[in-house]
């Protein structure tokens, strides 16, 4: 089995990387991991022809335009990053037989449910992010149909890469150095989703899709429960201090959105319901704090250099 993955050096990638079965249903796993520098996700030209090169029986597209405040300056690049690039690889795949399973994300939703958002509810992205994410969902059904999937997480981070793990790390080393509180935003709600589980589910919906299962076209995915930024804060503070990462921790202070402007607007509230991927792929979600622990029991202290 052929797969072609992009953004392989990004932290959902490594833990895809990470996680890569020998065999697939008795068929030996042939991995072909790209990262920026191999792959353009800007050119959609190089994006159709690699996937025509290679011709995978899956592309897991993992690579993406995530800085959520730059894209609303950066509306082109974003746009070809997160809209036409997954139209491209699907284009490639169209005409031989191969699958797409498409990341996205909980900001293709408004955040004004107050119930965790299901993979059927409608979409109302609140800025360009989260509207070329959905463009890019639109994208790959357009062109595959039945062979596409589309799986969507929140507040993703992992032991790898640049993440709101790592940013607080380092600032709860400043800030109890300089005897300063840690200010963090308390009224948007959602849950975090470790890479290696969600690396998992990659890998776990390739295997129940080559056993002939019937899985739905949108999948959701995140750790179990719900927090604030505030409340992933404090937890990723206590963990650290109590694992020897840091010596203290800062003190965290909740403030609300209007107190922490920002160029995109966030959804108050993206909790995702993920039962229907635990009932297809027979898998269960871990709560967030102790997936997080788990994450943090497997740093150095030279991970936050």
């Amino acid at each position: 089995m052929r797969i072609l993955l992009t953004g392989s050096a990004g932290q959902l990638g490594q833990s895809i990387l990470a996680l890569k079965p020998n065999s697939i249903n008795h068929t030996q796993v042939e991995l072909f991991p790209l990262t920026r520098d191999e792959l353009d996700l800007a050119d959609a030209i190089a994006c159709q022809r690699i996937v025509e090169q290679i011709r995978p029986d899956w592309v897991i597209n993992a690579g993406a335009y995530t800085t959520v405040d730059k894209a609303e300056t950066e509306q082109d690049i974003t746009y070809k990053v997160n809209a036409l690039a997954p139209e491209a690889l699907a284009i490639g795949l169209r005409n031989y037989g191969g699958r797409i399973l498409q990341l996205s994300t909980d900001f293709v939703f408004d955040g004004e449910s107050n119930t965790p958002y299901l993979p059927e509810n409608p979409v109302a992205p609140l800025g360009v992010y989260g509207s070329t994410k959905a463009a890019g969902e639109d994208a790959v059904f357009k062109q595959l149909n039945e062979r596409a999937h589309v799986l969507r997480t929140s507040w993703v981070y992992g032991p790898a890469g640049k993440n709101f793990l790592f940013t607080m790390l380092k600032l709860h080393l400043l800030k109890s150095s300089l005897q300063e509180p840690l200010r963090v935003v308390s009224d948007q709600l959602g849950c975090p989703t470790n890479t290696l589980g969600l690396a998992n589910v990659c890998w776990k919906l390739i295997e129940r899709k080559s056993k002939g299962f019937e899985i739905a076209q949108i999948l959701h995915w995140s750790d179990s429960g719900i927090a604030s930024w505030y409340d992933f804060a404090v937890a990723i503070g206590e963990f650290a201090k109590d694992l020897g990462l840091i010596n203290n921790s800062a003190k965290v202070l909740p403030i609300k959105t209007a107190d922490y402007p920002t160029m995109a607007k966030r959804p108050r509230y993206s909790l995702l319901d993920s039962s229907a991927t635990c009932s297809a792929l027979g898998i269960e979600p871990e709560h967030w704090r102790k997936a997080l622990f788990s994450v943090m029991s497997d740093l150095k202290t030279s991970n936050l250099a």
